[in-house]
């Protein structure tokens, strides 16, 4: 009976151990929020807002922008959360946890914030919404807050390495929890 014991003991603390780890790792609970409000950089005129919304399997990606030349804009989540530099060379590269080639939204081998184009209207408008299952609403390796939203002058052609050769940015944001404070991630 003694070696139960110490079986059952055992087993009790890998389970706690394993139940903390898992803890530490969940995703955000469905439903919440982090929003970036897209303001222009240099002389462009893009302003807008792009909400990220946890979901049970994924983040929903809805943006909303206005200012921008008809037609289409590479659109991406960026490593760091700074969008000081007039060019916003502040934001760094794609954010791309997993080291992959620059593709597209639909392509597996992809970075994470490869969200490919926005399409705008005659007067500047564009909508994008999409279902992410490659970003989390927290500050794990898969975590988008406090890094940026960027919008690019041109299209992205989705193949060409190592950002689709979009053209200089034109919109940047932070991205932040809605009703909480977060931390931008700097370059260090």
């Amino acid at each position: 009976m003694r070696v139960a014991s110490h079986v059952t003991a055992g087993f009790s603390i890998l389970f706690a151990g394993a139940a903390a780890l898992s803890a530490q790792t969940a995703a955000p609970p469905a439903g919440t929020v982090a929003v970036a409000t897209v303001g222009p950089l240099g002389a462009a005129k893009v302003e807008g807002t792009v909400r990220f919304t946890q979901l049970e399997h994924g983040v929903r990606i809805d943006a909303e922008l206005t200012g921008l030349a008809p037609g289409t804009h590479g659109f991406h989540v960026h490593e760091f959360g700074d969008c000081s530099a007039a060019d916003g060379s502040s934001a760094g590269g794609h954010f791309n946890p997993d080291q992959k080639a620059h593709g597209g939204p639909a392509m597996d081998a992809s970075h994470a914030g490869d969200y490919g184009n926005l399409t705008a209207d005659a007067t500047g408008r564009a909508t994008l919404s999409l279902v992410s299952h490659r970003i989390a609403l927290d500050r794990s390796p898969a975590g988008v807050l406090g890094r940026s939203v960027v919008v690019h002058e041109k299209t992205d052609d989705l193949t060409s390495q190592p950002a689709g050769n979009a053209g200089p940015r034109i919109g940047c944001g932070v991205i932040v929890l809605e009703g909480g404070p977060t931390t931008p991630i700097v370059k260090k």
